[in-house]
């Protein structure tokens, strides 16, 4: 464990249980492996000038367009997210498949750095960079190369793949080279001008691998001064600012923190989290976005739009939350992981149509693969890029969001566990030297309907409450906590049982804390929830409807007024068509409303229009 981390992510020792999260994942290996590998590196090969035979025969290859078309100038940055996201998914999965064609990828980019002969191994021309330099405009250059580097960093740390690490090292002395006469003025310019990414962050991992200080002089030279030092006054220079544009900048912060201790840039991270998020505020679904950009501080009614949420956004604030909340041990950075899981990656990436929306017709189209944006103006519809003629950045994170689940469910310290997300897994870990298990699984209430059975018989309406089940398995009697987070949506008491029998437990700082010694023990967690308002923060009046940490949409082309009692949301809304065969569904209605309609999880609509927050009318 990092030194400057009070906990440390299990990824490596975490694999997924069967769930709506690890249905996601299995979705994502299909794709990665369904794209043809000649078109993942065909702008590498062009680059090279290695692609003389495929030249040949593009009417046969269907070559990908969008944003990875070979005449878009970012092109090729999607080949390092699915490198980064097939390293992580072979690692947990054993995917060997998978693993072979990551592997093929890389050898086949170590031959195109060998024929450019100077380190360069990368989608793009180096003129882009040189131009860069002396201020021309071409789109985001090295947030293209982070890209590649990155997945070849994880191709490294999570395929045991040596090869990329020596490609990385080649591309780190280019960029070493390239930087040897770029003043301060000059890269500040640069910064200015387009994208980095995350390429301190990368140099930063870079360096924590080698100790070499060249990485170490590139992670600070890529920090951004012009954004880092206003930040550190506490000065909101967000509003209205590309959201990811900066937010993989202040990863960089973080990363560089880690490696050095410099208290300076963890007071960049802390500052631009509270600007982001604690001062900002929150739409229900967790994001702050309105067109890619931050909305104004405690101003939302007005950035209801068709434009917010972007998945790419999403996705990096939950790592951002990760690294703070490896850096402090705080419950609202897990508390946020969740509600933009469920609201943002669930929403917007590999949806599925669910039987319960149509029971005897399929509908069309019952999938959808990625929702740049998450659209929360009403009459909404959601807008599904193509499997290989779009590209989007989100694409990107698509692939690396659905592969990095287990990454934030388990965190661990010398002498406790901490179960940070509701998700069924498993963890193997080591304490003390000695191997011990912990499977989390979400407890059956729904029984049955063809035999005879308890659970089935023992709820005549649908359980208002979550119910977790920890198996824990140790060689031999071993003492640690665990500690459970709290969620901020719990409605009442956790109730605790230890193999059966109700237990007391304390409670810390937002979580319930088990310390005790175990062997071959089961927990059993019940947590009540209600169906709550979240208000808009300049409108409180409006509000979406949420159930536990899910956001509710209703099925409506136009903004609805309410009546009801805010404080108590069951005089708006309540279940409807509560199950389905075995299954409880997560569907409600209207009551006593001049026009009634339907809602159900916004994570659950494809291609339907939809309502998100609602003016309430008080009672």
């Amino acid at each position: 464990m990092n030194s400057k981390s009070h906990y440390c992510g299990q990824a490596e020792h975490v694999r997924l249980l069967y769930s709506e999260k690890k249905i996601k994942q299995d979705r994502n290996i299909e794709y990665l492996l369904e794209l043809k590998t000649e078109n993942l590196l065909f702008s590498f090969y062009t680059e090279a000038g290695l692609n003389g035979y495929l030249n040949r025969h593009l009417d046969q290859m269907n070559i990908h367009d969008g944003w990875d078309n070979p005449v878009c100038q970012i092109r090729g940055t999607f080949t390092g997210h699915w490198l980064s996201a097939a390293a992580r998914l072979y690692q947990q999965t054993g995917n060997a498949e998978l693993k072979a064609k990551a592997d093929y990828i890389v050898s086949e980019i170590n031959r195109c750095q060998e024929y450019n002969g100077n380190g360069w191994a990368f989608p793009i021309p180096e003129k882009y960079l040189y131009g860069l330099k002396e201020g021309k405009h071409f789109w985001a250059p090295q947030y293209v190369c982070h890209k590649i580097m990155m997945g070849l960093l994880d191709m490294y740390q999570f395929a045991e793949s040596k090869q990329a690490l020596e490609i990385l090292k080649g591309c780190a002395q280019w960029f070493t080279d390239f930087n040897r006469d770029i003043s301060r003025r000059t890269m500040d310019m640069m910064m200015d001008l387009e994208e980095t990414g995350g390429i301190m962050e990368l140099w930063g991992d870079l360096y924590e691998i080698t100790k070499d200080p060249a990485h170490l002089e590139l992670m600070y030279k890529y920090e951004r001064p012009r954004l880092t030092a206003p930040l550190l006054e506490g000065r909101d220079v967000l509003t209205n600012m590309h959201a990811n544009a900066t937010i993989p900048e202040i990863h960089g912060c973080a990363k560089a923190y880690e490696v050095t201790g410099e208290d300076r840039l963890l007071n960049i991270v802390k500052n631009y989290w509270e600007l982001a998020v604690d001062r900002r505020g929150m739409f229900a679904t967790g994001g702050q976005t309105d067109g890619e950009v931050w909305t104004p501080i405690q101003k939302q009614a007005a950035h209801l739009s068709h434009l917010n949420q972007e998945h790419c956004t999403v996705y990096n604030m939950i790592r951002l939350a990760d690294y703070l909340f490896r850096f402090t041990g705080e419950a609202k950075y897990l508390d946020y992981i969740e509600r933009n899981i469920e609201n943002g990656l669930m929403a917007q990436g590999f949806w599925e149509a669910q039987h319960q929306d149509n029971a005897m017709e399929k509908p069309e189209p019952s999938s959808g693969l990625i929702s740049y944006f998450l659209p929360l103006a009403a009459g909404s519809k959601k807008k599904w890029g193509s499997k290989t003629k779009d590209f989007w950045c989100c694409h990107c994170t698509l692939v690396q969001a659905n592969a990095k689940y287990r990454e934030y469910i388990f965190y661990r310290s010398e002498d406790e566990v901490i179960v940070a997300q509701y998700i069924p897994a498993e963890l193997t870990a080591t304490f003390r030297g000695q191997k011990v298990q912990i499977c989390q699984t979400q407890a059956d209430l729904t029984g049955e309907c063809v035999k005879i059975n308890d659970t089935s018989c023992a709820f005549d309406e649908k359980p208002s409450f979550l119910q977790m089940r920890y198996d824990i398995n140790a060689d031999s009697p071993i003492s640690f906590r665990l500690k459970i987070r709290i969620p901020w949506w719990i409605q009442g008491k956790m109730a605790v049982w230890i193999n059966g029998e109700p237990a007391e437990y304390s409670t810390e700082s937002g979580y319930a804390v088990l310390d005790r010694q175990w062997h071959r023990d089961f927990v059993e967690v019940r947590i009540p929830k209600a169906i709550t308002c979240w208000p808009l923060a300049d409108e409180k009046n409006t509000v979406a409807f949420m159930d536990g940490p899910v956001v509710l949409a209703g099925l409506v082309s136009e903004e609805r007024t309410l009546t009801g009692d805010i404080s108590h949301p069951e005089t708006m809304i309540r279940p409807h068509h509560i199950r389905q065969w075995a299954d409880w569904t997560s569907l409600y209605k209207t009551v006593g409303q001049m026009r009634g309609f339907y809602l159900k999880p916004l994570k659950d609509i494809g291609d339907q229009e939809y309502t998100v927050y609602f003016p309430i009318s008080q009672k």
